[in-house]
């Protein structure tokens, strides 16, 4: 994968964009179950106040609470409360108090950690009197005092301003005072929350309103945090969708321009059915990668860091609990992938396979059905078929074993999280709300892990994908342009020389073509004929590069072909493959696909030399005439006389006939070569035919025999001086041609 990571450089602005939003989605999603616990805890058990300190507080309160604490902690409330003027205005949750009814002080403007001092120090206070109360209760024989009843405020200041008087008071206070200490900071100010209401209620605040509000504003913060991480995910989904399209596009771009350099050497290599799936199947795999890769892989270990500093924050002492899970979620991980990974790996093997037998079966349907082979190839199809289906559904099954697995140690960790949690709860070391918040932020670490898990479905098959891409990508064509090209200047003749040439296709041992030398000139026809295998087609192909000699050198007009560019090159020839090669579009369309400034009457003086104007007339379309995918609406016939009409139709000095006449008809054929006598009077005609009678007339032939040129001169000539020449002239002419010889 790390070989195609420079495609995703011109994206790094976004894709340095996506992240920071998915840091702006996960701060958000990890604020939601804080403000859960703040419902639970302050909105509903608290009534809608979140500190033992209230905000205002009666003379009274004040002078209850001033009295109960130590001297350090009244002149920290001191310092913290100033006094109320009367008619000042003064609101708490939303609420106006009456000022001007009692005296009163109001909370000044106090740091966090002053505010949680101060809710340790009003938190103690209850308890203080609590402890006060149950020493009294404990000699009287009663109960003693109990916050959490129902009770009125204004009779907890009368019992204080009585037990001061009492001589006993500074040592009940003083041992009150320790006893208070001991208790837990959170029960302390639990309970100095619900002491807090008493003395909002003294000063006539609506609770219930106070709740309501509270709540309602908990509320309205999750749903703003909610909406922006809503907001941040439908941004992330756009931009790695646009990062991952934009990969794809550029991989397919340049994977198409590199295999349009290949030469045929690298096409031997790369089969066509493996260069479709690699530009396809193979691409879309990277491409679903890139964008669960932004999506996930980034976004996955922030939660799970983020919810771990959370889990910290909120409860330490049940962290056990989820490192348990995800150590059992990483087993679980590492078994599954352990079976899964080397499938992945074949799966894209066996879908070059598949591929292979379709096309195959496709393209060789007519040969098919003529030898009556349909039976076969279905079991051939079924088989490559059944072999890519049973490795998907294994991968598949053992993938799908992972949910459930996953969701047994997702329900165990909730289990345990209640279990021991409740435990807490009750003993009064952890609220309830705080449970909650640490239940969603265990599955918050829990389900990172288990997108990380998601990843790893993707990435073995991506993996391999990526690497066949970039097999593809990286391979060197044999055939490459020169660094200091030669511009051919002037005029072309067309002139091309054949120097002691010799060829062998990669590292093979024999040579196909060994010591060639001619010449063909401007103005003449140089026909090649030879048996099967004797490497015709070979050489012509040598001309414009499809290969590259081995040996010797070949020249256009004295300039060495590999000194010029390969486009340069191929400008200056007409070529027409032995198979017809017509694209989809119209037939004008075509014939001007090697020139495209060519005239409407070029076009049919092109397909008048190449007979092609009978059937192309014969249409209502003309030259606008559709060509179907494959040009399966022309017969092969046709297809041959439409690429020789391009041929013509490019107007170029060197023109190349590779065995381009076998689909037409003798008397086509006639009528075909004394219309290129005329069309190419000036061009360098080089001919590979099976027919004599096609290149009786050439002014040069060359017969080659294994490689070898055994034979060169006219048609009568060669008759009386190469006998490989005259069995194949005496296969194919009557003997009347051959009485003279």
């Amino acid at each position: 994968m790390t070989r195609l990571l420079k495609y995703l450089k011109p994206f790094v602005l976004t894709l340095v964009l996506a992240v920071g939003l998915l840091f702006v989605q996960a701060m958000a999603e990890l604020k939601l179950p804080s403000y859960l616990s703040d419902i639970v805890n302050v909105g509903i058990q608290a009534s809608g106040i979140d500190h033992a300190a209230p905000e205002a507080i009666s003379a009274a309160g004040y002078d209850f609470v001033t009295a109960l604490v130590s001297a350090d902690d009244a002149a920290l409330v001191e310092s913290s409360y100033v006094p109320v003027v009367a008619g000042e205005e003064l609101s708490v949750g939303g609420q106006t108090i009456d000022t001007s009814a009692t005296a009163m002080y109001r909370l000044g403007e106090v740091d966090d950690a002053t505010l949680s001092r101060l809710d340790e120090v009003f938190g103690g206070a209850v308890w203080i009197m609590i402890d006060v109360a149950r020493q009294l209760g404990t000699n009287s024989g009663s109960s003693g005092f109990d916050v959490t009843a129902d009770f009125a405020v204004a009779n907890l200041y009368a019992m204080a301003d009585s037990l001061q008087a009492s001589p006993a008071w500074p040592t009940l206070v003083a041992s009150a005072r320790t006893s208070a200490a001991a208790v837990d900071p959170m029960l302390r100010t639990q309970t100095g929350v619900v002491l807090a209401a008493k003395y909002y209620e003294e000063l006539g605040i609506d609770m219930t309103a106070m709740q309501l509000g509270y709540i309602l504003m908990a509320g309205l913060r999750m749903l703003g945090v909610t909406l922006i991480a809503a907001v941040a995910t439908v941004i992330v989904s756009y931009l790695s969708s646009r990062i991952g399209a934009g990969v794809a596009r550029d991989l397919r771009e340049a994977t198409f321009a590199k295999v349009e350099s290949f030469s045929n050497e690298e096409f031997n290599r790369f089969s066509t059915a493996s260069l479709i799936t690699r530009t396809t199947n193979d691409i879309n795999q990277i491409q679903q990668l890139v964008v669960f890769a932004i999506r996930m892989l980034f976004y996955s270990p922030i939660i799970a860091v983020g919810g771990v500093l959370m889990i910290l924050e909120t409860n330490a002492s049940m962290t056990w609990i989820i490192a348990a899970a995800v150590v059992a979620v990483s087993l679980v991980i590492v078994f599954i992938f352990t079976l899964a990974i080397p499938k992945f790996k074949l799966t894209q093997k066996l879908v070059d396979r598949l591929n292979l037998v379709t096309r195959e079966g496709l393209t060789g349907l007519m040969v098919i059905r003529a030898f009556g082979n349909q039976e076969h190839e279905e079991k051939k199809f079924d088989g490559a078929n059944r072999d890519l289906a049973k490795t998907l559904l294994f991968v598949n099954r053992v993938i799908a074993v992972m949910m459930p697995m996953m969701m047994l140690i997702m329900n165990v960790t909730m289990v345990a999280i209640i279990w021991f949690g409740s435990n807490q709860v009750a003993a009064s070391g952890m609220q309830v709300g705080d449970m909650l918040a640490f239940m969603n932020y265990s599955m918050q670490v829990i389900m990172s892990f288990l997108m990380i898990a998601m990843m790893f479905i993707f990435w073995p098959r991506a993996e391999v994908s990526a690497a066949r891409v970039a097999d593809v990508l990286e391979t060197k064509p044999r055939i490459l342009d020169p660094d200091q090209p030669v511009a051919m200047t002037g005029s072309v003749e067309g002139r091309v020389r054949f120097d002691h040439v010799s060829f062998r296709f990669g590292n093979a041992d024999e040579k196909v073509l060994e010591d060639i030398t001619f010449e063909a000139l401007p103005g003449k026809t140089t026909a090649i004929i030879g048996s099967t295998g004797s490497g015709k087609s070979t050489l012509v192909n040598l001309i414009p590069r499809f290969y590259d000699v081995t040996e010797g050198s070949i020249t256009i007009d004295g300039v060495d072909v590999r000194a010029m560019t390969q486009h340069d090159l191929r400008a200056l020839i007409g070529y027409v493959p032995q198979k017809g090669m017509i694209l989809s579009g119209t037939i004008e369309s075509n014939l001007r696909y090697g020139r495209h400034d060519a005239t409407a009457e070029e076009l049919r003086a092109a397909a008048e030399t190449a007979q092609a104007t009978e059937f192309i007339d014969a249409s209502e379309q003309g030259f606008q005439t559709e060509i179907s995918e494959g040009a399966a609406n022309v017969s092969g016939g046709q297809k041959q006389r439409l690429s020789i009409a391009r041929a013509f139709a490019k107007a170029a000095p060197i023109l190349i006939f590779d065995d381009s006449f076998s689909a037409l008809d003798f008397r086509t054929d006639q009528k075909l070569r004394r219309a290129m006598k005329a069309a190419a009077a000036d061009a360098t005609v080089l001919i590979v035919a099976q027919r004599v009678g096609t290149i009786m007339h050439a002014d040069q032939i060359i017969v080659l025999e294994n490689g070898r040129i055994v034979g060169r001169g006219t048609h009568e000539e060669l008759l009386s001086s190469c006998p490989i020449y005259l069995e194949i002239a005496s296969s194919q002419l009557a003997k009347e041609e051959l009485a003279h010889v």
